[in-house]
């Protein structure tokens, strides 16, 4: 079962609320996404731990209604 773009944003969002959020359907096939996430909250953590806080975000979709998720993550400056 494919995720919506839409709803990786929004599961993402959630998790971390300061988060900006860009994503993009690689293959036109809701299965394949690229992710650039960009948070305050990420600052003095370890990209493995950004990335982390990311699936933790998407509530254990990741493997499951979400097949492959091609991410990179940055600190956001206020």
């Amino acid at each position: 079962m494919a995720m919506e773009a839409a709803e990786i944003e929004k599961l993402i969002k959630e998790g971390i609320p300061d988060a900006v959020v860009e994503i993009e359907d690689l293959r036109g096939d809701g299965d394949h996404y690229a992710a650039y996430v960009a948070s305050p909250s990420f600052k003095g953590k370890t990209r493995v731990q950004q990335h982390q806080m990311v699936f933790d975000a998407l509530q254990g979709k990741m493997g499951n209604e979400l097949h492959a998720l091609a991410l990179q993550t940055g600190v956001k400056e206020d």
